[in-house]
């Protein structure tokens, strides 16, 4: 008798992408393991390289070693090129180089492509890989350029150069890893707290790229005609303008008698503003966390959570998911028919998704850090900076990383994995290819509130 073959099972877009960013991950982790990456000679161990890697690739900024003083040159180009792909997405990058090869891109790749990016419309999807790799490299080599003026003096010609390069991918992908351990180690970018070129350049890549690249596309298109924008794009502007100064204004207050209080009014400012910036999946600071009041901590908790705008390279839950969230409450308490905005009525699956990861997200990281306030005896509000920065693909700690055991950690690296893919998709890796019976069952009635 002839054999009956069995279906090959196919990756759902979205498992495809995490599968993806494992693989990544993986190969990340064996080069760092080599000892030509290590400035001590010797092969890091894996647990080491696997969460260096994971915080590179996933865009994060945690870190359990310096990157300046524990890796050689070759070993910080590895996290380099982590950083820039997790930033922009292997899936982009590969549908680029399909353009550049003049290969034909099929449907399969123009949904995947439209997975990775978040955009709403499957047309386009082409352009707008090429917009966003010709994009980059302007505005990173911008922001090169502009560091480079500020670094050559201090560090010499080369090295001036290549700390600019580097901390532009840095700031630009929201990643948050920093070479100034030459100063002093974990140090970041104390030392410019007062630097207004440092400062301005820094933030002005962590905006830019944690828009978002349809907002990018918008943009380039209608210009400066905010009528003409997309509601997406309408509130992704308002709501990253509205949390950058709210969140200054924040933390300069808190501040203004502790970490702030030798600093003249114009540092303040900058400092204010770099750290509402930086804690929307930056990771970067000019001050000192650890030091921060709790009124400090519980606001960059709040930022960080939130994060950047979707098909960026931010993470988060995203600004569109807690301004979905806050209108549909809105609604819910004034009885009107759905959620309005800008008049237009947003679609009944965008509410439920938004439910589904502010959820998800709030759970996974209070998780975390109940498990890990159980095994190791921390400061509960460093705790919970650790995990919700994790989770939201920040990297900002109060210094507890390197404190962490071995399951702790694990546990931070399965945050930020799902951080940066996003904790939605990861739940749905597991369940795409469930079948699920085609009956609805009879309504039953429960108390709410």
């Amino acid at each position: 008798m002839e054999k009956r073959k069995l279906p090959r099972r196919q990756l759902s877009q979205t498992q495809f992408i995490a599968y993806g960013f494992m693989v990544m991950i993986v190969i990340g982790t064996l080069l760092l393991m080599l000892p030509w990456s290590s400035k001590s000679g010797e092969s890091q161990g894996f647990l080491d390289c696997l969460f260096t890697a994971v915080s590179a690739s996933c865009v994060t900024g945690l870190i359990v070693a310096d990157t300046w003083s524990n890796w050689t040159i070759f070993g910080q180009l590895v996290i380099l090129t982590m950083i820039q792909i997790g930033g922009l997405g292997f899936v982009t990058i590969g549908v680029f180089i399909s353009i550049v090869l003049r290969r034909k891109i099929g449907l399969k790749q123009r949904g995947l492509m439209q997975e990775s990016v978040n955009t709403l419309h499957l047309s386009g999807v082409v352009k707008l890989a090429r917009k966003i790799i010709f994009g980059t490299i302007i505005i990173e080599g911008t922001g090169a350029i502009l560091l480079a003026l500020r670094f050559i003096p201090q560090f010499g010609l080369a090295q001036g150069i290549y700390y600019g390069v580097f901390h532009s991918i840095s700031a630009f992908c929201n990643a948050g890893f920093d070479l100034m351990g030459c100063a002093s180690p974990y140090n970041s970018l104390v030392d410019y707290s007062g630097d207004w070129l440092v400062n301005l350049v820094i933030m002005s890549l962590i905006v830019i790229g944690g828009l978002g690249f349809i907002v990018w596309d918008d943009i380039s298109r209608h210009k400066l005609d905010f009528k003409s924008y997309m509601l997406h794009s309408k509130i992704v502007l308002l709501t990253t303008t509205a949390l950058m100064f709210a969140g200054a204004l924040l933390i300069g207050i808190s501040e203004r008698n502790n970490l702030m209080a030798q600093m003249g009014a114009g540092e303040k400012i900058w400092t204010s503003l770099f750290a509402s910036v930086t804690a929307r999946t930056a990771g970067f600071n000019t001050i000192d966390i650890a030091a921060m009041r709790p009124a400090s901590k519980l606001v960059t908790i709040f930022l960080m959570f939130i994060g950047g705008n979707p098909g960026s390279t931010a993470g988060g839950v995203k600004t569109t998911t807690i301004v979905v969230m806050i209108l549909y409450v809105f609604s819910t308490i004034r009885g009107t028919n759905g959620v309005n905005v800008f008049g237009r009525r947003l679609e009944e699956d965008s509410i439920k998704r938004a439910s589904c990861i502010c959820t998800i997200n709030l759970c996974l990281a209070l998780t975390v850090s109940t498990i890990i306030l159980m095994i190791q005896d921390l400061n509960a509000m460093d705790v919970l900076l650790e995990t919700f920065s994790a989770i939201g693909t920040v990297g900002m700690s109060a210094g507890i990383t390197r404190d962490l055991n071995v399951l702790s950690r694990l546990l931070v690296i399965l945050l930020m994995y799902c951080g940066r893919i996003g904790s939605l998709s990861f739940a749905l890796t597991f369940t795409q290819n469930m079948k699920t019976a085609k009956v609805r069952l009879p309504e039953g009635k429960i108390t709410i509130g």
